[in-house]
């Protein structure tokens, strides 16, 4: 098991197909959690979500670019309580762009924690201070109205609707890397916890 980062009350970590299959399809069976994701996203069987974190963790690899999908562990009880992503944006023939996105996807029981919030403040710290990246983004479809939530709590600024992405029409949100003092090192480091991260909570 591998831990990438962690917040005050989460833990970033790899997925481990065999072991986390069964928590994983108890939020991605539910039509609640996949109202807004792709079909691709449902699942029928634990098998089947088992197999999709397996496929989920190989294009990781090939990648190989600090990029992917984690599962998001409540420390005090050890629960998988969702997903954060941080990914290339596909265009339209689902290829990737040069363009970032975080995301997130949380299981029902853990909505309206803050949780969302916290993990997304998290992977773009990582996203800026590790893997350098000078912007990240998220869409969102406009009914989604708990994730622009998010955006604003993670201070990302409206750019308006983008067909751009994923072959539909979106709204983009944008949030620029921070400026650093020149030779000031990162704040983020992987596999370590960041003592600078103050994860906002009151989603």
């Amino acid at each position: 098991m591998t831990n990438l980062l962690e917040s005050e009350r989460l833990i970033i970590r790899s997925w481990i197909p065999e072991r986390d299959a069964e928590q994983a399809f108890v939020m991605y069976s539910d039509p609640e959690v996949t109202h807004f994701l792709s079909k691709a996203s449902h699942v029928t069987s634990i098998e089947s979500q088992r197999q999709r974190l397996i496929e989920n963790i190989e294009r990781c690899l090939r990648r190989n670019n600090g990029t992917g999908s984690w599962a998001i562990v409540e420390k005090e009880t050890t629960t998988i309580v969702g997903t954060i992503l941080l990914k290339q944006l596909p265009n339209k023939d689902a290829l990737p762009t040069q363009d970032y996105e975080v995301g997130w996807h949380l299981r029902r029981a853990s909505w309206g924690k803050g949780y969302a919030t916290e993990a997304g403040q998290v992977m773009l710290n990582y996203g800026f201070n590790v893997l350098n990246l000078p912007v990240i983004y998220a869409v969102v479809k406009p009914e989604n109205h708990a994730s622009i939530r998010v955006t604003e709590r993670l201070s990302m600024k409206p750019i308006g609707w983008t067909n751009k992405y994923y072959g539909i029409e979106l709204l983009l949100f944008q949030l620029d890397a921070p400026v650093r003092i020149e030779g000031e090192p990162g704040v983020g480091s992987v596999g370590h916890k960041d003592n600078n991260l103050h994860p906002m909570t009151n989603d």
